[in-house]
């Protein structure tokens, strides 16, 4: 984490005390940090560049050995990173302050803002000259003052931590990322409900594929590397590409199956027995009502009679409409009227 601040140090020094009235009502100097002695307050978990101030501003000296030095620095301090809930999630990053040289005895650490020796200062730092952030947003930045012990001595060796929460802003991944992957995800559904005959049910889903493997590298350079935890939208993505390769298996089988016919391929008994017989009751489907294929309208049989008629069969009685045809029928009508003649 990068931060750009201003190290704000206060301390009392003896030796620069001095009477006003011996120097011409003189109060208060600007002299360069470099020529008085400074505590050697650093970053401890600083991850890059220097431990301490690098800018050597100028201090103020008070007449009652007050010392005020508010020097600009930029620090680079490491952070622990959960991007479980990425990009709903919460960083709390730490900046640890303390004497390298100094035990508690020698330098007194202390915030500036600390009352009645509480050890916890709610506002730990000044925000008034802050920048908003386009990306994120400060909730708390409490200020804490530990005592820590050592084996090896028994002087406390004294540091100041805070905590600072931060919430992303999750705008930008929201129309960016969110949206459009679960607009792609949507269309795996309209797969299902193209038909077979179209040609476009594979092509579809390679597309939508293709389109989540997109968003899925996108992902990935945004977010830290890690391999602590997958970030949620991650597993979103990851399982959106797994439910559209999934899809794909089976249109590939809905296709094969639909392009089958009687005289390539005999179904088998066990396909007979499940898609016909039990996972129809389960979808709760009717299955259609059987009709012999002897049947035959009553325009077939009229057609049919006079076709008999024009061979010779004119004094042929009519059939009952409830008979069914049957050539064998038409047979015995025919002989009958021949022996007549």
């Amino acid at each position: 984490m990068t931060t750009n601040l201003w190290v704000e140090q206060t301390w009392y020094d003896y030796k620069l005390k001095w009477e006003p009235k011996e120097y011409g009502g003189v109060e208060m100097l600007h002299v360069p940090s470099d020529h008085i002695w400074r505590p050697d307050i650093v970053l401890y978990n600083n991850a890059d560049g220097n431990f301490e101030v690098t800018l050597a501003t100028k201090a103020t000296l008070n007449y009652t050995g007050r010392v005020e030095w508010r020097p600009p620095a930029i620090y680079k301090s490491s952070c622990e990173i959960d991007v479980e809930y990425f990009p709903f999630d919460e960083q709390t990053c730490v900046m640890k302050f303390g004497s390298w040289t100094y035990d508690g005895f020698q330098v007194d650490l202390r915030h500036i803002d600390e009352v009645n020796d509480t050890n916890v200062v709610e506002v730990g730092v000044d925000l008034s000259e802050f920048y908003t952030s386009v990306e994120w947003d400060i909730l708390e930045v409490p200020a804490v003052r530990n005592e820590k012990f050592y084996t090896c001595c028994d002087e406390p060796y004294l540091d100041i931590t805070f905590n600072i929460t931060m919430r992303r802003k999750t705008l930008f991944y929201t129309v960016n990322l969110i949206i459009p992957c679960m607009g792609i995800s949507f269309l795996t559904i309209l797969v299902f409900y193209l038909p077979s005959d179209s040609g476009e049910k594979v092509s579809l889903s390679i597309s939508i594929l293709l389109s989540l493997t997109v968003f899925f590298l996108l992902l990935a350079e945004i977010i830290p590397p890690t391999s602590l935890v997958v970030p949620l939208l991650g597993k979103f993505v990851l399982f959106t590409m797994i439910l559209d390769t999934f899809s794909i298996c089976v249109t590939v089988i809905v296709l094969n199956i639909h392009f089958r016919s009687p005289q390539t391929h005999t179904m088998a008994p066990w396909v007979r027995t499940i898609f016909i017989n039990h996972l129809p009751k389960l979808l709760v489907m009717r299955r259609p009502i059987y009709q012999p294929l002897h049947h035959f309208s009553a325009a077939s049989q009229r057609f049919m009679l006079r076709s008999c008629r024009g061979m010779g069969g004119d004094n042929i009685p009519p059939l009952p409409p409830t008979i069914a045809f049957d050539p064998s029928v038409l047979l015995d009508h025919h002989l009958l009227d021949s022996s007549d003649r």
